[in-house]
């Protein structure tokens, strides 16, 4: 099994997003690669902490290799915007995929190469090496799950 975390503005969207799709084993939202220890989801969204909302993803790579599933996330963010995901603004909606095996980094830079191709605007989605992660509040977890009506900026039908 493989891990890999993918920021893409709101966390709810896209952990119901990536949860959706054949090969992925578990999901988890959280918050990656910021500055302090323990951080709140009142802390990411008020002070500068640093941390991205983002999905931890635990997949199969024989039924859903990397490179597709990175066309899937492609297929749900704008990778042009900095800091910002739909009518989500601020730091901790910035676009980023953070990897756990360095052997992931040649694929995922190809991957953002292939879909740079598609925009004329320069693709400014972080590529980084994660260097910690922490799990969000669990009314957060699986949040359009419990909440179907909940807002989400992905279009999940």
């Amino acid at each position: 099994m493989k891990e890999i975390v993918l920021a893409g503005g709101c966390f709810w969207g896209v952990e119901e997003f990536i949860s959706r799709l054949q090969g992925v084993l578990e999901t988890e939202v959280g918050f990656a690669n910021g500055r302090i220890e323990n951080p709140t989801y009142e802390k990411v969204c008020h002070e500068n902490t640093g941390f991205a909302e983002a999905v931890y993803v635990r997949y199969d790579e024989n039924k859903l290799p990397l490179d597709k599933l990175l066309e899937e996330y492609w297929s749900i963010i704008d990778p042009t915007v900095i800091n910002r995901q739909g009518p989500d603004v601020g730091s901790q909606y910035r676009t980023g995929i953070y990897y756990l095996d360095k052997n992931d980094k040649k694929i995922i830079l190809e991957s953002k190469e292939n879909i740079q191709k598609h925009y004329d605007k320069k693709v400014v989605t972080e590529i980084e090496e994660l260097r910690n992660y922490y799990k969000a509040e669990e009314y957060h977890q699986k949040y359009l799950k419990k909440n179907p009506g909940g807002y989400c900026h992905i279009k999940l039908d």
